[in-house]
């Protein structure tokens, strides 16, 4: 009697701008045949993975190829109550150019992970709306306000788990294509991108505002002198960064994917939105080079079955 085929999932990590490379790896799978059966995301992976299960990828990369820093600037709300954006403007247009699905109602199986804030739980989003799953899956805390749903308020999934492998195999994957963000981010000094600009804000956080750098976490090579230190801003995206780092290796180390893709995204701020051309060739680049393992793991584990 044959054996049923195996499930493949892919988890797709946190990472904030860094998340656009998540479109390369897709596209260079699909063109290999890889196609994953259950697709799985924390913070921005919820939402690359939520257009790529409701057939609207091609549709998320035209548009992220579009932005501009300008752009990016336009489809933020400042508030000073729960974050620094409210995030109303930002899901408005998404909502306006994306079709929301019910995610039982989706090509491939989705799950996202989101973190419920007042008991730190790990939360898995697996029914309901596409779009409310995903927005409580990327409300990074000091950014975006906490997001209300079921009762519940639920922040960045990244807090808990930053590469849902877990939720992969919980959901029934058999195999684990796994994609980490974060890999190369700390021990290494980094500058802010060569695109900076400096754009104004308005009312009452512009001061504040025009003290953020674009890059949003990306230190220079130290400071000029004893005194000078980073900015708020600086200090909480690289803090996030070294969270996120720490807990991915402790998941992964306990969790492992049986196959693990990690762009090159050192030079990526948390900000850095606009820079999505970019973000999507190193992510293809990656899954490039994985490529030959991921197609020798699935034909090991899948007799007569040839990928490519």
């Amino acid at each position: 009697m044959p054996h049923p085929p195996l499930k493949i999932g892919l988890a797709l990590g946190s990472g904030s701008a860094r998340g656009w490379s998540h479109i390369g790896v897709i596209n260079v799978l699909e063109e290999a045949g890889i196609v994953p059966d259950i697709v799985c995301g924390t913070s921005i992976g919820s939402l690359v993975g939520a257009a790529y299960a409701a057939g609207q990828l091609h549709r998320l990369e035209t548009w992220v190829r579009g932005l501009t820093w300008h752009k990016v600037v336009g489809l933020l709300d400042f508030t000073i109550n729960g974050g620094l954006v409210v995030g109303d403007k930002l899901f408005a247009f998404i909502r306006d150019h994306f079709e929301d699905r019910d995610i039982d109602s989706l090509e491939q199986r989705f799950g996202a992970v989101a973190t419920e804030l007042v008991t730190g739980r790990e939360v898995w989003l697996r029914e309901g709306s596409m779009i409310d799953a995903v927005r409580a899956s990327t409300a990074l805390p000091g950014l975006f306000p906490p997001s209300q749903l079921d009762g519940r308020l639920l922040v960045d999934g990244a807090l808990v788990n930053p590469v849902p492998v877990s939720l992969c195999r919980a959901m029934g994957a058999d195999i684990v294509i796994a994609v980490d963000l974060n890999s190369d981010l700390m021990g290494r000094h980094r500058h802010t991108s060569r695109e900076t600009q400096v754009v104004p804000a308005p009312n009452k956080l512009s001061s504040m505002w025009n003290k953020l750098p674009l890059g949003l976490g990306q230190l220079k090579s130290g400071p000029k002198s004893s005194t000078e230190l980073p900015s708020i801003f600086d200090v909480l995206s690289i803090s996030l960064n070294i969270m996120q780092v720490r807990i991915t290796r402790s998941r992964l180390a306990g969790e492992p994917a049986d196959a693990l893709i990690r762009p090159r995204l050192a030079s990526f701020a948390l900000m850095d939105y606009h820079r999505a051309a970019e973000a999507i060739d190193a992510g293809e680049r990656a899954a490039r080079l994985a490529l030959p393992e991921l197609q020798s793991l699935i034909s090991l584990e899948t007799p007569g079955t040839l990928t490519g």
